[in-house]
This record gives structure tokens, C-alpha cells and sequence, in this order.
């Protein structure tokens, strides 16, 4: 099969993922409302999570007296924001049991194969959605949560297949269609997942309502995605760890020969990768941050409603994938990878500078002024959203030797989700002491650090190229 074939497989089985994924993502304040109305009894897993959740904002609230200035003051005291924090932290457990997984991951992949490793991974990810579809209490949705962070693989592995079967001339615009999945999945996902969740579940009787979860229609529609993804990669999906070495000497080793050439030596292939991977979790830390904030802040704002968010961040997710169709494939090899890496997280500090200023008195008091700097910086994160976590994965991809690579994109993967992990935790925790504006401001200046060491590599590669 030809690397072309390949790539169009992982890419149409990455669709499948990503949306079985979304789908969940706008459900977690309303399900952990329902567990709470199912079980609100002090002694419950979820009461006493809540209650941390509510010491931890009144420790928070603490260090300002002026918090109720900068808009907080209405949902502060509301419960409703204890459960939207909380949601939050699961998002950021799920992140966190990726950072702990991936570079096991990838190990066993360079031992025992990709595919293999995949196929293992989506049995996890089944018996994940299986779970909640079942979960009637909190403690088994987490359980839930817990199963579906250990055991998603398929971006990690994809990325791994990708790089198997491409060249340093082919790699950039074919990772980039891991971006555009991406992009097209957090624009469809979470719509599916929330017109579904108004759904009753087929086949069912009022008498067995309590035995199923109160979404257990978008949970089968993510469980029938995850059984055709599986039964696809299955039947289509050669296995692609050495799968180069397998092809014939004159078609494969005869395109590799100038980039066999220029192979760094290991030790400064390394140090680099270690710099590429915590550009990632740097950036990631900040950027998620920020993401996770953002409809907070229209809600505060405007009381934006879900339908308005909903349009915000498809919004969002449609510009960021026609800017990786059209933009970022071709710039990838045009530009090099840091490039236009560090093009995107300029950007991203842009548009948390217009969020920033987005909560002054002459800004919000006009709407259409007000929806202007928003949508301002929406295009802007649509662009380092189309431009950062490409550039910079594609660039960790050549800079891994083909025996260790699943080993090393885990690691490079993990720096990247412990950034997601905290950076969600971190934002709305200055949220809630110091309000949007402080809040945006310090993500965009520790953006423009971030922005200073890719710009550095950027320079360093480009006096390697002149020497």
C-alpha cells in the first residue's frame, strides 16, 4: 500500500475518534448537575468533590476584595459556577492520564507495532463508553473518565503512522491533516453531542430509564463511532513500524538519501526534541488556559446562551481548518515548521490582548464594538489554532529516528497534555481572583516568553542552514 493510502486511512479513522471525543465535551456541567440532583447527600463521591471545589474558590476569592468589581460578583456565589469548575477538572483528569500514558504508549508501539497498540487502545477507548453509557452514579462516570484518558491513543499513534510512512518532504502537509481532523471535529462534536442529548434512548421503557445514563444517546452515538473506527482500522490499516525498510531500496531509500545526509547526530536531535516538547507544554498551558475561560467570559459579558457560544467556536473550528487546508499545508514545507509555529502563538497573543481590553467600560458599553474585538480575536486564535500544535508536532516528528519514535512523540505528547491538565485550573483560578482582564493580560505576556524561545529556534535553524 502506498504512504498516501495510509494516510488517508489513519485520517478518516482520526475523524471518527475526534468526534466520538467532542461529543461529551458541552454535556459535563449538566451530567454532574444531574448526578448531584440523583445523590446530594453529604457523604457522596460528588458532594465532597464540590465542596473542595467550594473551599478552593473561597481560599481563591481571599486574596482579592475586589473581586466582585470585576464581574464576579453575580456568578460567584452561585452553585452552578462550582459545577462548571468542576467539569472543568475533569476535562483536566482526562489530560492528565494522557501526560501519565502516552510515553508507555508509545513504547509498546516500537516494541510490539502501531497497530497493535492501536487496536489496544480503542478497546479502551469502548469499554470507556460502555461505562457511560451505564453510569448512574458519579463515581462510575469517572471511572468512565478515568478509562478514556488511559486509554486514548490514536493521535499519539497516529502521528507515529504518519511519520512512518512519509518523507521530510511529505511529513509537514501530511501531520497537518491531524489538525484539520481536529479542527472539523470541535466544530461537528459538540453540536452532535448536544442535539443528541435532548434525545430519548431508542428501545427504551420508562421503567428502565434508571439504568441507563441521562446521555446515554450521545454515549452509543460516541460507542458506535469508536466500534467502526476499530472494525475499520482493523480490516484496513497496514502495520507501519518499519514499514519503510519493507519497501523497495529505489523507492523509498533513494527519496531519504539528502535527508539521510543532514541527520543531526542524537545528542543534538534530542536536545532539540526536549526544546520542541516544551514549547508544546509551554504553549499548551497558556493556550488551554485561555480556550477553557473564554466562554466564561462571554457568559459574563453578554449572557451569551449556548447557541450563541455554540456559533462562537464553530466560528472558531470552520476558519481554523479551511486555514489549515488552504494556509498552513503548503507553509509548512515553504516556511519550515517553527516558523510558522511561532507565527501562531504570536497570534494567540493578539487575541488575548483584545480579550483583555474586551471588559473595558468603552469597548462593552457599545455591542457592536464589543462583538467586533470578540470576533477579532476569534480570528486570531482560529489561526494559532490552525498553525501551533501542527507546526510544532510536525516538527518534533523529524526530529525522531525511526527506532525510537514512538517513544519519543509520547513524551513530546505528555509535555503537551500536563499543559492542558493545568492550564485550565490555573486560568479560571485567576479568573475568580482578578477577573478577565488581568486574567488575559498575564496569558498573553507569558505567551510572548513562549513566543521568544520558538523565535530563538527559528534563528538557531536558520544559521544551521547558513553554515
Amino acid at each position: 500500500m502506498e504512504s498516501k493510502g495510509i494516510v488517508k486511512i489513519v485520517f478518516l479513522a482520526l475523524v471518527l475518534d475526534l468526534l466520538a471525543f467532542t461529543i461529551p465535551l458541552p454535556l459535563f456541567p449538566r451530567l454532574t448537575a444531574w448526578y448531584l440532583h440523583l445523590d446530594s447527600s453529604p457523604d457522596s463521591l460528588l458532594s465532597k468533590l464540590l465542596l473542595i471545589s467550594r473551599k478552593w474558590r473561597s481560599t481563591l476569592l481571599s486574596f482579592s476584595s475586589s473581586s466582585s468589581e470585576q464581574g464576579l460578583g453575580v456568578g460567584a456565589g452561585k452553585k452552578e459556577w462550582d459545577v462548571v469548575l468542576l467539569g472543568g477538572a475533569m476535562g483536566s483528569l482526562f489530560s492528565f492520564c494522557q501526560c501519565l500514558i502516552s510515553p508507555w504508549l508509545g513504547r509498546l508501539s516500537d516494541k510490539h507495532g502501531r497497530k497493535r497498540v492501536l487496536l489496544a487502545t480503542m478497546m479502551g477507548n469502548i469499554l470507556s463508553a460502555l461505562i457511560w453509557i451505564q453510569s448512574t452514579s458519579f463515581a462510575s462516570f469517572l471511572l468512565s473518565r478515568l478509562v478514556g484518558g488511559l486509554s486514548e491513543g490514536n493521535v499519539q499513534l497516529s502521528t507515529a503512522i504518519i511519520s512512518d510512512v512519509t518523507t521530510s518532504s511529505t511529513r509537514s502537509r501530511s501531520l497537518a491533516l491531524v489538525g484539520i481532523a481536529f479542527s472539523i471535529c470541535f466544530t461537528l462534536g459538540p453540536s452532535l453531542g448536544a442535539y443528541f442529548a435532548s434525545q430519548p434512548l431508542p428501545l427504551t421503557s420508562p421503567s428502565s430509564e434508571n439504568r441507563f445514563n441521562i446521555y446515554a444517546l450521545p454515549a452509543t452515538i460516541s460507542l458506535v463511532l469508536l466500534l467502526v473506527e476499530t472494525l475499520y482500522l482493523a480490516a484496513k490499516l497496514p502495520e507501519t513500524k518499519g514499514w519503510k525498510k519493507a519497501q523497495d531500496d529505489t523507492s523509498v531509500a533513494g527519496k531519504d538519501k539528502k535527508e539521510d545526509q543532514v541527520t543531526l547526530l542524537a545528542e543534538e536531535r534530542s536536545r532539540k526534541l526536549n526544546v520542541v516538547g516544551r514549547l508544546h507544554g509551554l504553549f499548551l498551558l497558556f493556550f488551554s488556559g485561555a480556550e477553557f475561560t473564554l466562554t466564561f467570559l462571554t457568559y459574563d459579558l453578554f449572557q451569551a446562551s449556548n447557541a450563541q457560544n455554540g456559533r462562537l467556536l464553530s466560528y472558531i473550528g470552520i476558519l481554523s481548518a479551511l486555514l489549515q487546508a488552504r494556509h498552513v499545508r503548503p507553509s509548512l514545507a515553504r516556511l519550515g515548521e517553527l516558523r510558522v509555529a511561532s507565527r501562531g502563538i504570536l497570534s494567540c497573543v493578539l487575541a488575548l490582548s483584545l480579550l483583555s481590553i474586551l471588559p473595558l467600560s468603552p469597548i462593552l458599553s457599545s455591542r457592536r464594538v464589543s462583538t467586533a474585538v470578540l470576533y477579532a480575536s476569534a480570528t486570531c486564535l482560529s489561526y494559532t489554532s490552525a498553525t501551533v500544535v501542527t507546526g510544532l508536532t510536525a516538527s518534533a516528528a523529524s526530529l525522531v529516528n525511526e527506532q525510537e519514535r514512538g517513544k519519543a512523540l509520547g513524551g513530546f505528547r505528555s509535555k503537551g497534555q500536563l499543559g492542558r491538565a493545568v492550564g485550565p485550573l490555573l486560568a479560571s483560578s485567576i479568573y475568580w481572583v482578578n477577573g478577565p482582564t488581568v486574567t488575559y493580560a498575564s496569558l498573553a505576556v507569558c505567551l510572548v516568553g513562549v513566543y521568544a524561545l520558538a523565535r530563538a529556534q527559528v534563528d538557531e535553524k536558520k544559521k544551521e542552514k547558513m553554515t
